[in-house]
């Protein structure tokens, strides 16, 4: 045990990894020593921000939790902190429950923590970060919570309504990182869609990416998470417009059959999303559009099932994740509906999905084969450099692995000649 130092553990989403950096700098500021993610935990004091999405991954949290009490319980560390979003939802249970943990606290509540530590939080850093990612590279949250009301997601309990973060504060924020080094930036909000309405009665998410992408050494931003119903296609414009956003975008679709989309409470129909992904590829040639998918969500048939196969497969997404319908208390569907369908059911057309996707990524792949793209580069491994194009985000998206043929620097952007494909990565060879 490392007297002085604090342990951050970090699960679930890129939103929850902006938190942790967002604490991991007051507390360096407080003169302790922070180590995120260590792949041995020797701190005195640990701290997990916890996920309280879905089912699997309320029980990674929950057993973290638990490893760390019964550490504690050995006198390998002294504190135990827990904050998050399963802290949102479940603090009575979970301090009933596991009363080694010292404090737990809430989503935003990771400023008492400072101060339960005898600390003071210091606003002059309020925009300042301890990034975790390679340096070349941050996630820039741009809001909180979430106005939407989609049957299955139990994220609007825990984060509540939506707060648009200022323009000229996130500004502010673009060129601190980018003054410090970071290229590339992940625009994030559980909705971008929602972006400015909320503050501005307006949706502004057009206008912050045009004054963001004109700060000087941003060269990539890229786009997480869009809704479908009431888009902002002006959007589409500053897309077109400015080099330095990719031309990627992350919407997730859920579903296209009608009766599914109303019982998702997802607020658009099969036409108005088949003509948004139309107008999309038309505003924006060349353009990659991820989505994701649920399957098994109840009352889903085996024939709306068979018609968002055949949308996957007409659609041809150049990325696509898909997850089984989790029955999460406190949503409109675990109120109203029953978890009716076999979680083998829900796994077998979540293979199928995965399976085409297969099949439509390595074609599309292989079409990129005698290119030359322009690639960053993230790490350096035996035999290869591994980098991405602008159509991949870090750790969901593919990979280009290039042939070490000269020394490449990280952090660094190459132009790469593609010599060879598999469905979810690249190979190539800089030139």
């Amino acid at each position: 045990m490392k007297k002085n130092r604090i342990d951050v553990i970090t699960l679930g989403c890129s939103k929850n990894l902006v938190d942790s950096e967002l604490l991991m700098r007051q507390l360096l500021a407080s003169g302790y020593t922070v180590k995120h993610d260590p792949d041995k935990s020797e701190g005195e004091i640990v701290v997990i921000n916890t996920c309280g999405f879905i089912g699997d991954a309320k029980e990674e949290s929950i057993n973290m939790i638990l490893a760390f009490a019964e550490a504690k319980k050995e006198r390998r560390l002294n504190k135990l902190f827990v904050m998050g979003c399963l802290t949102d939802r479940y603090m009575e249970e979970l301090k009933a429950e596991i009363p080694e943990v010292d404090g737990f606290y809430g989503k935003f509540g990771w400023k008492t923590l400072i101060s339960d530590l005898g600390k003071s939080y210091r606003k002059e850093l309020a925009l300042e970060r301890n990034i975790t990612t390679p340096s070349h590279y941050a996630y820039l949250k741009i809001s909180e919570g979430c106005n939407r009301t989609c049957s299955y997601c139990s994220i609007p309990v825990m984060t509540g309504k939506y707060r648009s973060r200022q323009i000229e504060e996130i500004e502010e924020e673009t060129r601190r990182l980018a003054a410090s080094g970071v290229k590339e930036f992940q625009v994030i909000a559980q909705d971008l869609s929602y972006y400015g309405l909320d503050s501005y009665k307006q949706a502004k998410l057009p206008e912050l990416i045009d004054r963001i992408a004109k700060i000087e050494g941003v060269e990539w931003i890229r786009l997480h998470y869009a809704y479908p119903a009431n888009f902002p296609l002006d959007l589409l414009r500053v897309m077109r417009e400015n080099e330095n956003v990719c031309k990627y975008l992350d919407i997730a679709l859920q579903h296209i059959n009608d009766n599914m989309l109303k019982r998702m409470r997802r607020n658009i129909t099969r036409r108005q999303t088949l003509d948004l992904l139309k107008h999309i590829r038309k505003e924006v040639p060349g353009i990659h559009i991820r989505t994701t998918l649920m399957v098994g969500h109840p009352g889903e048939s085996q024939k709306d099932f068979e018609e968002l196969l055949q949308f996957v497969g007409d659609m041809r997404f150049e990325r696509m994740g898909a997850f089984p319908y989790s029955h999460e208390d406190g949503t409109y569907s675990h109120a109203r509906y029953r978890d009716e369908i076999p979680d083998a059911v829900k796994q077998e057309r979540m293979d199928a999905l995965m399976a085409l996707q297969e099949r439509i990524s390595l074609d599309i792949n292989e079409q990129k084969i005698g290119d030359t793209i322009k690639v960053i580069v993230d790490r350096e491994e035996p035999g290869y450099y591994i980098g991405r194009t602008e159509y991949d985000s870090p750790e969901i998206d593919p990979e280009v692995l290039i042939k070490k043929n000269k020394a490449l620097d990280t952090g660094e952007f190459y132009g790469v000649r593609i010599s060879g494909a598999q469905p979810f990565d690249l190979y190539g060879e800089a030139i």
